[in-house]
């Protein structure tokens, strides 16, 4: 029998970047535990344009935006700027312009987002586990 990791590195590769405070490590969260083979790319604090296409080029790439009032709610221990917030958007342009599926998540629930993303994936037929992947550990957020 197939070990877990044999089952995963077999699944299709699903990567999820974007801005800061966006839902990325919650995202992931919640497709890892539905069997998806997601994975978090933390693109937003690197100046490499193409960092979600190393380690692993994704059969499916999704990028979540995010606005400054959203990070504000969402992260309220930290100082967000929309100068920061522009640096970041210039910094994920790369991905943006690939991402298979993009959403604004500022006035969306995670339940809401990760509704919309398993049914793309299904709709888009992206094979999944029959049972949760183990989880990842978390790239950002207080959470």
């Amino acid at each position: 029998m197939p070990t877990a990791s044999l089952m995963t590195e077999k699944l299709p590769l699903i990567k999820v970047v974007g801005i800061s405070a966006s839902g990325k490590s919650t995202l992931v969260s919640a497709l890892r535990n539905a069997g998806w083979n997601a994975r978090p790319v933390s693109q937003e604090h690197s100046d490499v344009p193409d960092l979600w296409k190393q380690f692993g080029f994704p059969r499916i790439l999704i990028f979540l935006d995010n606005s400054l009032e959203g990070q504000q709610m969402r992260r309220p221990d930290v100082e967000w700027s929309a100068a920061n917030l522009a640096q970041e958007r210039a910094r994920l342009q790369h991905a943006y312009e690939h991402a298979d599926l993009r959403i604004n998540t500022a006035h969306l629930t995670a339940q809401q987002v990760s509704d919309m993303v398993m049914a793309f994936l299904r709709a888009n037929r992206i094979r999944c586990a029959p049972a949760p992947l183990a989880p990842l550990p978390r790239t950002g957020g207080s959470g």
